[in-house]
């Protein structure tokens, strides 16, 4: 056992609590500690290592940079960070990569019918390259306050857009409740949680009720106030799904108020939901988007809010008040450029889709062997699968209370060489999507057994 714990504050954990052992090596959906031990990695670690650990493109490319050039401001220019955000503009502009991407849910919500990559107007124009997910939100705020000349910002509540003060201000879990005000103007909306509806209601016979609650909200503030919606289209860490028809409607909410559409994408881009971006799956584009994790496949820390031409235009004449020592780094955006090329060239937004679909005939057959599962539901290689509570803890108006007996399973999994993910009371599957199906089927298999 390591005992980094000594030196180290590790994140949302009881410091006397860690106990992680040093990992040293990993290749693929493996990945091996000091000791020699090795894991399945059936979380992608924290949901972001899409193309596995180590992938040789992206590192080659990494070393490729840095022999030539580690770092230049951005007040100069660099091939990588151009190639890059050209890509994003690109992949933006376009279509998902391969065809539908039906949800994958139980009763208590609809599938994405069919495949419509936009909706035909937004164009995409620049990106502005981040550190990370929870910056690319605070930036993204700020664009959408300069641009619209309005103050508030609409999130959800049981929703999660990063660490920094803003960002959990904006985010709508009980992470936030222990975080001093970082952002003023935060108004939160009720969540599409289907299987516990927070207005009592029942897909389909309830209009997407969540969707006009939105609504209702912005008119009660005065649409004249609200700059943005801010929203994870399809998967966060706190494993809602929305309806299908839940993101379409809130586009059109927003364009009859001239309110501006944020998407996180940190945890749904690059394939995880089996399209290279879940808005893109889901028939509506957004005004701006947020993504890093899968950007670089985590192997650099990177990340990036991509604009609208309309949003990206108004900063030819405005001045762009924010900076960041290393936005668009050189290496993080070369790293960035060989996933991308790593995601094209092995067709992993395809294989996320069908091996997704795959994973979840698997999993549908597991819920109907254990009722503990209560409901399952997911887009691509994103399951969730929330656990009964017997205690009650859970409801729709709260993030899920942990379950103990869950948190065991993970241990003991950990154990037999499987590592997972689990919050509250769902347990969170998130393979990387370069993942061999027999070692999936492995995984799940293990799961099933502590089940």
């Amino acid at each position: 056992m390591t005992d980094e714990g000594k030196y180290v504050l590790h994140t949302w954990t009881r410091q006397s609590e860690w106990k992680g052992p040093a990992v040293v090596g990993g290749q693929g959906a493996w990945f091996w500690d000091e000791d020699g031990r090795r894991y399945l990695d059936m979380s992608s670690q924290a949901e972001c290592c899409n193309l596995g650990h180590q992938h040789p493109a992206v590192v080659r490319a990494i070393r490729e940079q840095a022999a030539n050039l580690c770092y230049v401001s951005n007040s100069w220019g660099a091939p990588p960070r151009k190639d890059l955000a050209r890509r994003i503009v690109s992949i933006a502009n376009g279509s998902c990569a391969a065809g539908g991407n039906p949800a994958q849910r139980d009763e208590t919500g609809a599938g994405v019918q069919g495949h419509a990559p936009g909706d035909g107007q937004t164009r995409f124009g620049r990106v502005f390259f981040t550190c990370d997910g929870a910056e690319a939100t605070e930036n993204a705020i700020k664009m959408a306050r300069w641009y619209t000349g309005r103050h508030k910002i609409l999130s959800r509540y049981r929703s999660y857009h990063g660490a920094t003060h803003a960002a959990m201000k904006a985010g709508g879990d009980a992470r936030g409740w222990n975080t001093a005000d970082g952002l003023t103007g935060v108004v939160h909306v009720l969540p599409p949680y289907c299987f516990r509806c927070p207005f009592g209601l029942r897909y389909p016979s309830c209009g997407v009720r969540c969707a006009e609650h939105v609504e209702d909200v912005i008119r009660f503030e005065g649409p004249h106030t609200v700059a943005a919606v801010i929203a994870e289209p399809a998967a966060g860490t706190n494993g809602i799904i929305p309806p299908a028809e839940y993101w379409p409607r809130l586009r059109e909410i927003c364009d009859r108020h001239d309110i501006l559409l944020i998407a996180d994408e940190v945890m749904s881009g690059f394939g995880r939901c089996g399209g290279w971006f879940a808005w893109q799956c889901l028939g509506a584009a957004p005004d701006l988007f947020t993504m890093a994790k899968g950007l670089t496949g985590a192997h650099i820390p990177l990340g990036a809010v991509c604009v609208s031409s309309r949003v990206a235009e108004y900063f030819d004449d405005h001045l762009l008040e924010s900076g960041l020592t290393y936005s668009g780094h050189p290496l993080a955006c070369a790293a960035g450029v060989a996933a991308i090329q790593a995601y094209e060239a092995e067709r992993l937004i395809e294989r996320a889709q069908n091996l997704g679909a795959w994973m979840f005939g698997w999993l549908r057959e597991m819920r109907a062997r254990h009722a503990v599962i209560a409901d399952l539901r997911g887009l691509g290689l994103f399951a969730v699968l929330e656990m009964d509570d017997a205690a009650g803890e859970s409801s729709a108006a709260s993030f899920p209370g942990p379950v103990p007996w869950l948190k065991q399973l993970a241990r003991t999994a950990l154990g037999r060489g499987v590592s997972v993910a689990v919050r509250g009371n769902l347990l969170l599957l998130c393979p990387p999507l370069v993942i061999d199906q027999a070692d999936l089927e492995s995984g799940l298999s293990v799961i099933e057994s502590l089940l």
